[in-house]
C-alpha cells in the first residue's frame, strides 16, 4: 500500500480550521487514569500556529532522533468495541467522557488507547506492554500524525529543531516505562485543535548499524483513533441532536467505498472549512455511515462526500468532488456554486428545527365524501400584484393564510398545495430533489426558517377554520444530478435500463431504503406539520419492482396503507405522468384505504358535454364510479375533477380545440379562442356552469383548480409552464362574481343534500332512476343520444323529519343533462304527495337567476304532469319540497 510521508505538500484537499491564535501541545511521561494520579510530568512545550493551513511548531526540547513518518493512506485497523466511561469525579480535573480503542498488533499483542474529554481540552492516552521489546531495548518512541479529510492528507507539521537550520519533519515522542513496566503517553489537546484523526505507529530506536523495529496493527497499518467526535449511531438517519446538544450524523450509501462529512463556517463559502473522512471499521454498521459531536463549534452548514466505483455507471456523469445534501436535513438553505460549474445548490443547516408551539391545533378531520378540494401553487395564487400583498408576503404561505376568505367563500374545505419540496427551478415542482423540508422561496424571508415557521402558521389557521390541508408528493422520480445519485445510484434508482426509467432519474420506490425514505418523509410531514392528506403524483410507478415489473403488491404503497400514523391521513394516488404530462391508467392496490384521482370522470364528462360519448360513461361518472370503485371501497374515494394545472384550464376547454388540442377533449362552442359573437359567448358560458355542476352533483369528492373561478387562460396551451400567477383584480368581473357565487351556492346545496351527494356507499338500487326526456328508460349505448335525467330518491325515513331547522322539509331530487343544440321538453316524475318540484338550477337562464337557494316552482300543466322546457346545451337540477 502506497505511503505519503507527513511532511507532504499542504493541498487543497488539507483542512483550514481558521485557528490563528497559538496553543500548547504538551508530551507527558505520566498520564492520569480512572482515579490515579501518576507522577512525574516532562512537558515538551510546542507553539503551534496555524496560517493559511500552515502550521509552524517550536519545539523547545530537542526530539531523540529526527525520522520521517510514514503513514499508510488507509486506517484499516482492527478496533474492538469501543467502550464509553463517564468519570465518577474522583480526579483534580473534571473528565468528562473517555472513548477506549482495542488494537491488536502485528505480534499479537494489544495496545489500549483512551480518548478523553477535560475541561475543554482533549487527551490521547497510549498504554503498551513490555512485551513488545526485548530485555535489552527498553526504549519506545510514538511516531505520530493528525488528519481530518482522506488519511492520505495530512495536517501539516512543520518543527524547528534544535539546530536552526535543520527542519525536521517527524513529530516522535518517547513513551515512559512505568513500575510496572507498561509503557504510557499522553498527549493534551486544545479544544480549537478537534477534530482530528490521530494516527500513530510505534518504534524501537536500534543501534546504527541495525534499522528501527516499528509496531503496526495486525492489518500492518497506522494506529487511528478519533479526537474530539464519536463513532455516532446508525440511526434515526439525518442530523439529530441530543438533550446535551451534542450531534449525531447519520447516511445510507451501501455503495460508497468512502464517505466524508464537509463542514461549513459560512453560508458563501464555496469549499469546505473541514472534510473529515468516515472511517469505515469505526464510523460505519452495515450500509449506515454515522458520526457524532459535542457541539457545531463556529460551523453553520454541512454535506457530504462520497467516493466508490460502484456509485458510478455508464450514465452517471457524477462528480466525487461534489459535496451533497443530506437527503434527510430538516433545515437547508442555498450555497453558493463553485468555479466547476458543479457546484452546490443546497446543504443541511447545522441547527435543530425551529420550535413551534401546536397548542390548540385540532385537525378537522372530515371524512372523504364531505371535502370539496381548491388546487393552488403557493407561489402563483399571491404573487400577483393584483393580490395587495407585500412582496415578502406575495407567493408564500403566508400569502395563502391573507387569502383565507376566498376559500371560505367558495365553501371550500380543503386546499390541495402543489410539489413543495425543494425542486429544479428549470423543470418545476414536480422534480424534486429532496424530501423533508419545504421550498426556501415559500417563506416571507425566502428563507428555510421562516418557511418552515409560516408553513406552520397556515396549517394552523386553516385548521382552525374548518380547512385541511392536503399535499402533492412526488416520491417516483428526482431532478437530475442533484438529489441521491451521487449517494448510492445503484440502491435509490432504477439502473437496469428498464424502459425509460433510469432516463428519467426514477426511484426505485419499493426498494428498502427508499421505502423507509418515503415513510420517513410522510410521517414528518404528519407529525411536524400537521398534514391531512397527500395526493401522490405518477402513483403507477409506485407499483414497480427493482426490476421495473408492476407488482400486484407493491410493499410501498401496502406500508403506506397500514402504517398506524399514515393510514389516518388520506392518501390519494393520482397517475397523472409529470415527464408526459399526461395521466396513465392503471389497476391501483388500495387494501380499501387508497382513493384515486378519477381520470375517467374528467374525460367522460366532457366528451357529454362536446356531444360525443355514450350516456352509460355519463351515468356511471354521476352516481360514484362504480366501474372503479365498487371493489370494495365507495364513491368518496373517487377525486374528480374537470381541468387540473396541466392541460387546458376550464375557460380555455370552451374556446380551443384545435387539431394539436385532440388529447384535451375540447370543444370551442363555435369559433376557436377570444371572440365577441354573443352566441358563442353565451355558449361558453352555459358549458363553463355546466362543467361546474356536474362535479358538484356527481358522487366522489370536487376538486377544482385555482384561476377557473375568475376564468383565467393560458391562451390555449396545455403545458404547465404556460400557467399564469392567479389575478386578483379579475375577481372583480362580471363573469368571476357569478361564477364564485355559483361555486358556494354549489358547495353549500352539497352539503345541504349530504343525504343523496356526499354518500361514502353506492345509492342502492331503489333509490336512483333514469330518463330520457319524456320519461322513457334511456338508450345507453346509441352515441346519438344527447339527453340524459337522473332520479335521485330520499330516504322515506329522512323526509320530513321531526324536528327540521328548516322552514321547508326536501324530498328527492331531478336533475337533467342536455348536450343537444335544441331545447328539450322535459317531463318530470310526480312528486311524492304533499310535496312539489321547484327549479334550483337553469344553467341556460342569465345571472343571477341561474341559480337560487329556494328555487322557483314548476307549474303542474295537468293533473300529476310536471314538464320544463330546457334550452341547448344546458343542465337543471329540481328539488322536491314540501307544499
Amino acid at each position: 500500500m502506497a505511503t505519503l510521508p507527513l511532511s507532504i505538500a499542504i493541498q487543497a484537499c488539507c483542512f483550514n480550521c481558521g485557528i490563528t491564535e497559538s496553543s500548547k501541545l504538551t508530551a507527558t511521561n505520566g498520564f492520569r487514569h480512572r482515579d490515579k494520579a501518576m507522577h512525574g510530568f516532562v512537558k515538551l512545550d510546542a507553539e503551534r500556529k496555524l496560517v493559511f493551513r500552515e502550521v509552524v511548531q517550536n519545539i523547545n526540547e530537542n526530539l531523540p532522533r529526527d525520522h520521517n513518518l510514514k503513514v499508510y493512506a488507509k486506517s484499516q485497523v482492527s478496533v474492538e468495541p469501543m467502550e464509553q466511561r463517564f468519570s465518577t469525579g474522583t480526579e483534580t480535573e473534571e473528565i468528562d467522557k473517555v472513548s477506549t480503542y482495542l488494537f491488536r498488533t502485528e505480534i499479537g499483542d494489544v495496545v489500549n488507547v483512551f480518548v478523553r474529554k477535560r475541561n475543554a481540552k482533549y487527551t490521547v492516552n497510549i498504554e503498551v506492554p513490555s512485551s513488545h521489546l526485548s530485555s535489552n531495548d527498553r526504549r519506545l518512541v510514538l511516531r505520530w500524525g493528525m488528519y481530518r479529510a482522506d488519511s492520505s492528507c495530512f495536517v501539516p507539521l512543520d518543527f524547528k529543531s534544535s539546530t536552526p537550520n535543520d527542519t525536521t519533519t517527524t513529530l516522535e515522542t518517547p513513551l515512559i516505562q512505568t513500575s510496572s513496566g507498561r509503557f504510557t503517553l499522553e498527549l493534551e489537546f486544545e479544544a480549537k485543535q478537534i477534530p482530528f484523526y490521530f494516527s500513530f505507529i510505534l518504534t524501537s530506536p536500534a543501534d546504527a548499524n541495525v534499522s528501527d523495529m516499528e509496531i503496526r496493527s495486525h492489518r500492518k497499518t497506522n494506529f487511528c483513533v478519533p479526537v474530539g467526535f464519536g463513532r455516532g449511531y446508525p440511526g434515526p438517519l439525518g442530523l439529530t441532536f441530543s438533550n446535551d446538544g451534542s450531534m449525531n450524523f447519520a447516511i445510507f450509501s451501501r455503495n460508497a467505498e468512502s464517505v466524508a462529512l464537509c463542514l461549513y463556517d459560512n453560508t458563501t463559502a464555496e469549499k469546505p472549512a473541514l472534510e473529515l473522512d468516515l472511517d469505515p471499521y469505526v464510523n460505519r454498521s452495515g450500509d449506515i455511515w454515522h458520526v457524532s459531536f459535542g457541539s457545531a463549534w463556529s460551523f453553520v452548514s454541512y454535506g457530504y462526500k462520497f467516493k466508490g466505483n460502484l456509485l458510478l455507471t455508464n450514465k452517471n456523469n457524477f462528480d466525487e468532488g461534489h459535496v451533497l445534501l443530506d437527503p434527510y436535513a430538516k433545515v437547508i438553505a442555498k450555497s453558493i456554486p463553485n468555479n466547476h460549474g458543479t457546484g452546490l445548490k443546497y446543504l443541511g443547516r447545522l441547527c435543530e428545527e425551529p420550535a413551534f408551539d401546536w397548542a390548540g391545533d385540532v385537525r378537522p378531520d372530515l371524512s372523504m365524501e364531505k371535502l370539496v378540494v381548491y388546487r393552488l401553487n403557493v407561489t402563483r395564487f399571491t404573487e400577483h400584484k393584483s393580490s395587495q400583498l407585500p412582496t415578502n408576503i406575495g407567493g408564500s404561505f403566508s400569502g395563502l393564510t391573507e387569502k383565507l376568505e376566498h376559500f371560505k367563500d367558495l365553501g371550500v374545505n380543503a386546499v390541495l398545495l402543489e410539489p413543495i419540496f425543494p425542486f429544479d427551478e428549470q423543470k418545476g415542482p414536480y422534480f424534486p430533489h429532496h424530501f423533508f423540508s419545504p421550498m426556501d422561496c415559500f417563506g416571507p424571508s425566502r428563507g428555510p426558517v421562516s418557511a418552515v415557521n409560516s408553513m406552520k402558521e397556515m396549517v394552523r389557521k386553516f385548521h382552525a377554520n374548518g380547512i385541511e390541508v392536503l399535499l402533492e408528493v412526488v416520491f417516483t422520480h428526482t431532478a437530475e444530478g442533484e438529489a441521491l445519485q451521487g449517494i448510492d445510484i445503484s440502491s435509490y434508482y432504477h439502473v437496469n435500463e428498464v424502459e425509460d426509467l433510469e432516463a428519467r432519474n426514477a426511484l426505485n420506490c419499493n426498494y428498502p431504503i427508499v421505502q423507509q425514505l418515503v415513510l420517513d418523509s410522510l410521517r414528518y410531514w404528519v407529525t411536524e406539520f400537521h398534514v391531512d392528506g397527500f395526493f401522490f403524483i405518477n402513483a403507477s410507478s409506485l407499483l414497480r419492482g427493482f426490476n421495473g415489473e408492476y407488482l400486484s403488491r407493491p410493499p410501498l404503497v401496502e406500508a403506506i396503507a397500514f402504517d398506524p400514523l399514515l393510514s389516518k391521513t388520506k392518501i390519494i394516488a393520482d397517475c397523472w405522468d409529470p415527464h408526459g404530462m399526461a395521466p396513465k391508467e392503471t389497476h391501483f392496490p388500495h387494501w380499501r384505504r387508497w382513493a384515486e384521482v378519477n381520470t375517467k370522470f374528467c374525460n367522460d364528462v366532457r366528451n357529454f358535454l362536446r356531444g360525443e360519448g355514450l350516456l352509460s360513461d355519463l351515468a356511471t361518472r354521476l352516481c360514484g364510479n362504480g366501474d372503479i370503485f365498487s371493489d370494495g371501497r365507495g364513491p368518496a374515494f373517487a377525486f374528480n375533477f374537470i381541468s387540473r394545472n396541466s392541460g387546458l384550464p376550464l375557460v380555455d376547454l370552451v374556446s380551443f380545440s384545435g387539431v394539436e388540442l385532440a388529447s384535451e377533449l375540447s370543444w370551442n362552442c363555435g369559433e376557436e379562442g377570444p371572440t365577441n359573437k354573443t352566441a358563442v359567448l353565451e355558449r361558453r358560458l352555459k358549458q363553463i356552469r355546466n362543467f361546474l355542476f356536474i362535479l358538484f352533483v356527481s358522487l366522489g369528492v370536487p376538486v377544482l383548480n385555482m384561476g377557473d373561478e375568475c376564468g383565467q387562460s393560458t391562451g390555449g396551451s396545455p403545458a404547465y409552464s404556460d400557467r399564469k400567477a392567479f389575478d386578483w383584480n379579475a375577481l372583480e368581473t362580471g363573469f368571476a362574481t357569478q361564477t364564485t357565487q355559483f361555486i358556494a351556492f354549489l358547495s353549500s346545496f352539497r352539503k345541504r343534500r349530504s343525504d343523496l351527494l356526499q354518500k361514502r356507499n353506492f345509492l342502492k338500487e331503489e333509490n336512483i332512476g333514469w330518463y330520457e326526456s319524456d320519461q322513457t328508460p334511456p338508450r345507453w349505448e346509441d352515441p346519438s343520444r344527447k339527453f340524459l335525467a337522473m332520479r335521485l330518491k330520499a330516504d322515506e325515513d329522512e323526509v320530513n323529519q321531526p324536528g327540521d331547522e328548516s322552514s321547508h322539509s326536501w324530498g328527492d331530487l331531478f336533475v337533467a343533462f342536455s348536450a343537444a343544440d335544441h331545447s328539450e321538453t322535459v317531463v318530470l316524475p310526480p312528486p311524492l304527495e304533499g310535496m312539489g318540484w321547484r327549479r334550483l338550477v337553469d344553467t341556460a337562464l342569465p345571472f343571477p337567476g341561474f341559480f337560487s337557494t329556494d328555487g322557483e316552482p314548476v307549474v303542474e300543466q295537468i293533473v300529476g304532469l310536471f314538464a320544463y322546457e330546457m334550452k341547448s346545451h344546458s343542465c337543471a337540477l329540481f328539488e322536491a319540497r314540501s307544499l
